[in-house]
């Protein structure tokens, strides 16, 4: 199959211009962890056939097609022609080539959402606890409420002692219920640092009362530190608002940019098929099965947050997020926002017709071909942990010298 090519000075003309572009590398994860540039998503060229249709919802999008030498690109084109996807290209040279022209290389998974919340420490100066002051504080029985924003199975599998569970997007809708005292001090945390930032930083930019601080480095800074970890908890925090917080957040989707919208613009939106749509359920999986509306997949806030490149590989497309309660849709899309993306939320809806069932989970990747998060597990080895840290405090120099990513941060 004869493929037409672009340079990566092409891949680079579009992302600066905010044209819709899905750049493809078709390597197993841990190759693609290795290295790519900021806005390439992961789609192994043996999932295509899983991933394609949930990942690239429109057929005529823009798709360009790397990988490093590995001769994927044919195999992957094909596949992707057989399920009717027209405009497929080839990146001329590769990887190689996009190292030869000089252009920035990012390492690990969910790079650019990761690279982003460095950003927004750096200029917001997100403030923070180190892992011997927080266990200082939880030994002197402090004021204190340490809110876990990861996936809940991670926090199960283990959690800094005394923590609850507040996912990520949950936290504005759930933070009153967790430290109704104004004068606790709320600790978030996640597993390294970029949930943890987002998550302060929200709070702070809802204007939660309490005094809010990220653990710094999450669970790998506790580890590193030799505090020790629980395991298999269970506590879940309870909805419950700080007053003002669902204004607020309405608010700070405003200041990021988000635009609300109703039924009709929604039809517009979905009527215009020039333009990627991805439609998200930003409740959690419990909410979304009992019902949802029709078309919107289920996505956590906190994790589309964190997972932006897996969630939506089209960079340049519109986003539409949807939340019964309003305050997980506003927070969300105002991270995304800043993060370059059209975005919007819809209101309304829920007392139509409702689709009922579980969300759509794709299925895993061979674990032989799965990259492992330093960050994930019981047994990683301290060095890895640390070279995990040191690599993301250096992102933000590599977003300078990249100079494609268009964040801004309010």
């Amino acid at each position: 199959m004869k493929l037409s090519t672009v340079t990566p000075a092409d891949i680079r003309r579009a992302l600066l211009l905010g044209e819709e572009i899905a750049l493809l590398d078709l390597r197993h994860e841990a190759a693609f962890a290795t290295g790519h540039p900021l806005f390439a998503a992961n789609m192994a060229a043996e999932r295509i056939a899983i991933e394609a249709a949930v990942r690239l919802p429109r057929s005529d999008v823009p798709v360009v097609l790397f990988d490093d030498g590995e001769g994927l690109v044919g195999v992957g084109a094909e596949r992707l022609a057989a399920l009717g996807y027209g405009n497929v290209r080839a990146l001329d040279g590769g990887l190689k080539a996009w190292r030869a022209a000089g252009y920035e290389v990012f390492e690990d998974v969910n790079s650019y959402s990761k690279a982003f919340g460095e950003l927004v420490e750096a200029r917001r100066h997100t403030p923070s606890f180190s892992a011997d002051e927080v266990a200082k504080l939880i030994a002197d029985k402090a004021n204190i409420a340490i809110l876990d924003v990861r996936r809940f199975d991670e926090y199960a599998t283990m959690n800094i002692p005394g923590s609850v569970s507040v996912p990520g997007a949950e936290l504005v809708l759930r933070a009153g219920q967790a430290a109704p005292d104004p004068d606790t001090t709320i600790i978030v945390n996640c597993a390294g640092r970029t949930r943890s930032i987002i998550g302060t930083q929200s709070l702070i930019n809802a204007g939660v009362p309490n005094k809010v601080r990220a653990l710094r480095n999450g669970t790998i800074g506790w580890t590193l530190a030799r505090h020790t970890l629980d395991h298999g908890a269970d506590t879940r925090g309870a909805i419950g608002s700080f007053e003002g917080g669902p204004a607020n957040a309405r608010d700070v989707a405003y200041r990021a940019g988000v635009r609300h919208i109703g039924a009709n613009e929604m039809a517009a939106l979905v009527g215009e098929t020039s333009r990627t749509l991805y439609r998200f359920d930003v409740r959690d999986a419990e909410e979304y099965t009992a019902g949802h509306l029709p078309g919107f997949r289920h996505y956590p806030g906190g994790q589309l947050v964190q997972e932006t490149d897996m969630a939506a590989p089209v960079r340049g497309a519109r986003i539409v997020l949807t939340d019964d309660k309003g305050v997980r849709a506003d927070m969300t899309a105002s991270w995304l926002a800043q993060m370059g993306w059209e975005v919007y939320v819809l209101e309304g809806g829920y007392a139509g017709t409702l689709d009922v069932g579980p969300p759509l989970v794709l299925p895993k990747p061979d674990p032989a071909h799965r990259y492992r998060r330093p960050y994930e597990g019981t047994d990683i080895a301290e060095r890895a942990m640390q070279a995990y840290l040191d690599w993301e405090y250096g992102l933000v120099d590599q977003l300078r010298r990249d100079g494609t990513h268009g964040f801004y941060v309010i």
